[in-house]
């Protein structure tokens, strides 16, 4: 017995010793922060260029500002290569380089972020380079990004990190290239979205070479070679395969990495509503609420409750509405009107009513997004004097005097059974239910899922020009189609489009509503919206917050002429740009045809 444990000691003695001098190697940590600082400098060597051809430009010799187009692009493919790095690991840091070209209010403090970067650069080279103070400008967004790049280095003092965190950075910047690169969002005037995908792909090729070394995933290899051939063989942006692209590279190539970051128990918690289990972004259980129902048999019992108060008209002071007077199921959960009926018949409420579809998956809620959650939104919905009137309270006591109503609120929230039952179960009630309203079954989900009858020629064209030219994708982002912004899906945008107010685009007028702002007072946010899904958007009309837009084929040609801007409205702080998009007519078919596509089957 001694003898055993004089063994034992000792073998545990070797392994400690072992371990202590020598500890774990990591796989890819030293090479990911070596490339870094090679690729950096080469960052900031570029931003000299750039700072150069500025200098040199002369408004009135376009090829002077052609040549600065050319040395930003150049910038613009060198950051590609420090970005999955930079902004995973010093996100704070990065914000300088490359955040879109708008006055952006950090909340919920309502801080001022004036505009800078890269993008900044790009929209006054195209917008408003013709005057000395635009070159001014320039110079001094050149001057400061370069600055800012020579001390890259210094961001590396004392930094660890570790194979989970690298695999991370390089999960997100697929997600980036997928939803952003290959839609332009970066660069939409330079069209350089597809180099800068293809040197984005090559550098998470770069990044993954070690852990492929060390873990023979042959998929994993297979979909990246053939993800990077495909775009270096397909560089010009408005003929980009990009429905191609997704079903046959990218989406398989997540797929698999996803995997093989799981075997090698590298995985790592998903920012805001991502699900990394789903496979790929594209499938219906990728992006999730929180709280989402799901098999758990008590949020099924909540989200039945929901459904049946759905069509409650105890939930208004006067009895005479339901939810689903302005949501009705038949019609996609709208009404059909530019604005519902109010409480009283003879009046309507201030906006359109959207569709209830995918309503958990965003941020916020209310076109102006003054409801974080939905169970605020249901409660200022039921006490808005315009809408239902209601005392929630008194709502409550009328259920439980009902005494199929009564079983039904205990059976949903069975942990308050010594308590009082009290209003916020009716919100709760109603909100599982609303997050039961994600079906994914539209002709576009089935394509997505390997059917490829499922869309026509002229629907996969128009996914494309969505994706692409037309620019629809860098605000309505894949695969939701809406306001949640990639790659961390845990912010709505909301944006100033300079909607009119009416759909007579030969006499626009500025539409009076000061959204966002009467909410957040601040004058960068007076007419923004909340960007909504445009899934059912072919069923779901009229259109935009103020219901103006009788048909998709007018909301097509608002965006193509610039918007309120680009129609000759005064809005200087219109985030849309105002620069037009050439459509041709067919183009414009097809966009629809797109959208129809995107129309679940209820």
């Amino acid at each position: 017995m001694r003898k055993n444990f004089t063994l034992l000691f000792f073998a545990s003695f070797l392994v400690l010793a072992f371990s202590t001098k020598h500890p774990p190697r990591t796989v890819g940590v030293e090479q990911s922060v070596a490339r870094f600082k090679v690729d950096s400098k080469s960052y900031a060597l570029s931003l000299a260029d750039l700072s150069t051809a500025i200098q040199n430009i002369d408004p009135d010799r376009q090829e002077t500002i052609d040549i600065t187009k050319t040395k930003l692009i150049y910038s613009r493919l060198a950051y590609k290569r420090i970005e999955y790095f930079l902004e995973h690991f010093f996100f704070t840091s990065s914000r300088i380089y490359n955040r879109p070209p708008k006055n952006e209010i950090e909340e919920p403090h309502l801080e001022y972020m004036e505009p800078a970067g890269m993008q900044y650069m790009e929209a006054i080279l195209f917008d408003s380079v013709t005057t000395i103070d635009s070159k001014k400008e320039l110079l001094v967004q050149a001057e400061l990004l370069s600055n800012a790049a020579n001390d890259l280095h210094a961001l590396l003092y004392k930094f660890e990190t570790n194979d989970k965190q690298i695999l991370a950075a390089v999960r997100l910047e697929l997600i980036r290239i997928i939803a952003l690169g290959i839609s332009g969002f970066d660069a939409p005037m330079l069209k350089s979205g597809i180099w800068e995908s293809t040197v984005a792909m090559e550098t998470i090729a770069l990044t993954l070479k070690p852990y492929l070394a060390k873990n023979k995933k042959d998929s994993v290899f297979h979909y990246l070679g053939n993800s990077l051939r495909f775009l270096r063989n397909n560089p010009e942006f408005d003929s980009f395969d990009r429905l191609k692209f997704l079903t046959g590279y990218a989406l398989p190539l997540q797929k698999h990495l996803n995997v093989l970051i799981r075997e090698m128990k590298l995985d790592s918690a998903p920012p805001g509503m991502l699900r990394y289990d789903a496979g790929h972004m594209f499938n219906p259980s990728a992006l999730q609420p929180a709280g989402e129902v799901n098999d758990n048999d008590l949020t099924k019992k909540q989200a039945e409750l929901g459904k049946k108060l759905f069509f409650e008209t105890r939930l208004s002071g006067n009895g005479s509405k339901s939810c689903a007077s302005c949501h009705n199921p038949a019609n996609y959960f709208t009404d059909g009107l530019p604005k519902s009926v109010g409480l009283n018949p003879h009046s309507t409420v201030r906006r359109n009513a959207p569709t209830l579809f995918y309503a958990a998956a965003q941020q916020n809620q209310f076109w102006d997004g003054r409801a974080k959650t939905l169970e605020e939104q249901i409660e200022t919905v039921m006490r808005d004097s315009a809408e239902m009137n209601a005392i929630p309270a008194r709502s409550m006591q009328l259920f439980l005097k009902d005494k199929s109503y009564k079983g039904q609120f205990k059976r949903a929230f069975p942990k308050k059974r010594t308590q009082k039952p009290d209003e916020q179960q009716i919100y709760s009630a109603l909100a599982a239910f609303i997050k039961t309203l994600n079906p994914y079954n539209s002709d576009f989900d089935r394509y997505m899922a390997g059917d490829q009858r499922a869309l026509t020629d002229s629907q996969v064209n128009g996914f494309n020009l969505f994706m692409g030219k037309a620019q629809c994708g860098t605000c309505h982002f894949a695969p939701l189609f809406n306001g949640l912004i990639p790659p961390f899906y845990a912010l709505t945008e909301f944006e100033v489009i300079g909607t009119t107010a009416t759909d007579d685009l030969s006499n626009p007028q500025k539409d009076p509503d000061n959204g966002r702002m009467d909410v957040r007072a601040t004058p960068y946010y007076e007419a923004a919206f909340k960007t909504p899904t445009v899934r059912n958007a072919a069923v779901t009309g009229p259109y935009m917050h103020n219901g103006a837009f009788t048909s998709l084929e007018k909301v097509i040609d608002f965006y193509d002429k610039g918007g309120g801007a680009g129609l000759g409205l005064d809005l200087p702080r219109q985030t849309l740009s105002p620069l037009q998009l050439h459509l041709t007519d067919q183009e414009k078919k097809d966009i629809i045809a797109f959208l129809n596509a995107l129309t679940d089957k209820i």
